[in-house]
C-alpha cells in the first residue's frame, strides 16, 4: 500500500523535482500550493497545469490576508526592489518573507493528519542555507522534531535535497527525464522570464552546469 504524502508545491524547479521524486519513490502524492500575496504568482497557475498533467491532487490555499502581518519582502511588496544578479546574503534578505515556512509547514501539517498522511516533503536546499533561514538543517531538524508531537499523529518532515545545490536537484530531475517547461522561477510574474533576477540567475547556472538548456521563453 502506498503512502500518503503532502507536497508543498510552489511550482517552481526544486518543488517541481520534489514533487516527481516523491511519486518515483512511490508516494500517494498531494500536492498543496499556496497563494500568500506573492509577485510571481504566476508560479500557481503553472503548479497547476503540472499537477494536472501528472494526475496528482492539488489544492491551492488563499492566505493573501496574512500578508498585512509579514512587512519587508521584495516578493509580497511592489514598493521594495527584486534584487538582480547572483545570489548575495545582503541582497537576498529582501526575499525572505518573515517565518514563511514554518507558517507553511505548519498548515501542511494539518493537512497531512487530515489526509492520514505519513510526511510532509518541502523543496529546501543547499544553496538557500546562507539566505534562508527556515531552509537551514537546524530548522527542518526542530521542525521535523516539533511534527513528532504537535498532534496525535506523527508527521515526517521530508527534505530530500536539503544536502544538494539546485545543479544538484536539477541533474536528478533530468534523471527523471522531467519536462521543466511545467515550472516557475522568476520572481517578476511577467509573461515571460526575466533572466536577471537572483533565481533566474540560479536557475540558467544551473542548467548551464548540467550542460543543457532551459526550456523557459526569456525576455529579450
Amino acid at each position: 500500500m502506498m503512502a500518503k504524502v503532502v507536497v508543498i508545491y510552489s511550482g517552481g524547479m526544486d518543488s517541481f523535482t520534489v514533487l516527481n521524486r516523491a511519486l518515483r519513490d512511490g508516494h500517494d502524492v498531494y500536492a498543496l500550493s499556496f497563494n500568500y500575496g506573492q509577485r510571481h504568482v504566476k508560479e500557481l497557475e503553472v503548479a497547476a497545469q503540472a499537477t494536472a498533467k501528472l494526475g496528482v491532487p492539488h489544492k491551492i490555499v488563499d492566505i493573501t490576508s496574512i500578508n498585512s502581518l509579514l512587512a519587508g519582502s521584495s516578493l509580497t511588496s511592489t514598493e521594495i526592489a527584486i534584487p538582480e544578479g547572483e545570489y548575495q546574503e545582503d541582497s537576498m534578505k529582501s526575499t525572505v518573507v518573515p517565518n514563511r515556512n514554518m507558517i507553511l509547514l505548519s498548515l501542511a501539517i494539518g493537512y497531512a493528519v487530515s489526509l492520514e498522511a505519513s510526511a510532509v516533503y518541502y523543496g529546501a536546499h543547499s544553496g538557500d542555507h546562507a539566505i534562508y533561514p527556515d531552509c537551514r538543517p537546524e530548522f527542518v531538524k526542530r521542525m521535523n522534531e516539533v511534527s513528532q508531537i504537535a498532534n496525535y499523529e506523527p508527521i515526517d518532515i521530508a527534505v530530500p535535497y536539503l544536502d544538494s545545490d539546485k545543479a544538484g536537484i536539477l541533474a536528478d530531475g533530468l534523471s527523471m527525464n522531467l519536462d521543466y517547461s511545467d515550472t516557475w522561477t522568476c520572481y517578476n510574474g511577467r509573461d515571460k522570464a526575466c533572466g536577471k533576477c537572483s533565481a533566474c540567475v540560479e536557475r540558467l547556472e544551473a542548467f548551464a552546469a548540467n550542460h543543457c538548456r532551459d526550456p523557459l521563453a526569456y525576455e529579450d
